[in-house]
């Protein structure tokens, strides 16, 4: 894929990021440069998982600042720290946001070559989870509000006739929107259908319930109007 051999170069000197871009290309990959790190994050959740260069000793937005929102926004994307500093603290603490490799400038193409192997494969791995979480949103923004209570409702424990109690539905209706989940979600069973909202990014402990057990009545509303939202956050990024 062509973003598997991209670089975002980012950093305050612009002899720096010459260099690095001659470096970049030479190799084989595309170069993206950033005078800055406000200008990458500016642009970031419009950008596609790349690998990152990263200058830590940038003035407007500091690189650790960079990586911590990136670690944030869970983008799991290799980065590679640069400085033209031997800073050991800074290193550390890029390394523990989860930076690859640090290294010091100026850099060989060699070194950067060596850098940017592992780089390589985390981004595959990288990319390959992104698809598998986009697949599974697309799927789940398919269900209606209700099939999306009775799902949850149905992974919390309760069984069909307690789900139709609990929203005043008869079983009937609620193995009716069972078949209709099960249907545009593609699987044949409730196991299968509960690996799909953490694939999709969904948090379903985000109410605090233990698996196979509810709260009574106000369990599926709560919890199934907290997914709506996430779900609804996610068709609408879907169809941007």
């Amino acid at each position: 894929m062509s973003h598997q051999r991209k670089v975002y170069v980012v950093g305050r000197e612009l002899e720096a990021r010459q260099s690095l871009t001659r470096h970049v290309s030479a190799i084989g990959a595309e170069a993206w440069p950033f005078a800055g790190g406000a200008d990458f994050l500016d642009i970031l959740d419009h950008l596609a998982p790349a690998c990152v260069l990263l200058d830590v000793d940038m003035d407007d937005v500091t690189g650790i600042e960079v990586l911590r929102e990136m670690a944030d926004r869970d983008l799991g994307w290799p980065v590679v720290a640069i400085s033209t500093r031997e800073d050991l603290h800074v290193a550390v603490e890029a390394m523990k946001l989860g930076a690859l490799d640090f290294l010091h400038l100026p850099v060989t193409r060699e070194r950067l070559a060596i850098a940017l192997e592992p780089a390589w494969n985390r981004l595959e791995k990288v990319v390959e989870a992104g698809e598998s979480r986009r697949a599974a949103q697309e799927l789940l923004v398919r269900l209606t509000a209700r099939e999306m209570d009775v799902l949850l409702a149905l992974l919390g424990g309760l069984s069909n006739k307690r789900v139709a109690h609990e929203f005043g539905i008869s079983v009937r209706t609620v193995e009716m929107h069972r078949a209709h989940m099960m249907t545009k979600l593609g699987v044949k069973s409730l196991a299968e259908a509960a690996l799909l909202a953490p694939q999709a990014g969904i948090d379903l402990a985000a109410s605090g319930l233990p698996a196979g057990k509810h709260r009574g009545p106000a369990f599926a509303g709560c919890f199934g109007a907290d997914c709506r939202e996430q779900l609804a956050a996610l068709a609408r990024r879907l169809s941007t």
